[in-house]
């Protein structure tokens, strides 16, 4: 059986460095902003990750939803910090959200197993 969590992550790296091979220099500063708006600063890690999770689902961007839900799980934030934050996006977003949040949910398990 296959690892939507390895699978996803393997995509992302090989994806991300076809990308930056091309040595744009947009691209590789918005990577580079993009890494560094996560560090800690006035909001510590695990904050910011929720905050990146429920903007991401918001957007729909199931890419997204599952790089931050495995940063917030790295960072060690429960399964109902999580779920809190995903019912927040889920309210803020409304029912069309609702197929974003069965995907969520499928690589939280995968995070958890």
């Amino acid at each position: 059986m296959s690892n939507p969590v390895e699978e996803f992550n393997s995509y992302r790296e090989k994806m991300n460095t076809h990308i930056l091979a091309d040595n744009n220099t947009v691209i590789k500063r918005i990577f580079n902003l993009d890494t560094k708006a996560f560090h800690e600063g006035a909001l510590d890690v695990p904050t910011k990750e929720l905050l990146g999770l429920v903007a991401s689902a918001v957007l729909r961007c199931d890419d997204c939803i599952k790089y931050h839900l495995e940063k917030c799980h790295k960072e060690g934030l429960s399964r109902a910090q999580i779920v809190e934050a995903l019912s927040i996006s889920t309210l803020i977003g409304g029912t069309i959200m609702i197929p974003h949040l069965r995907r969520a949910y499928e690589f939280l398990e995968a995070l958890e197993a």
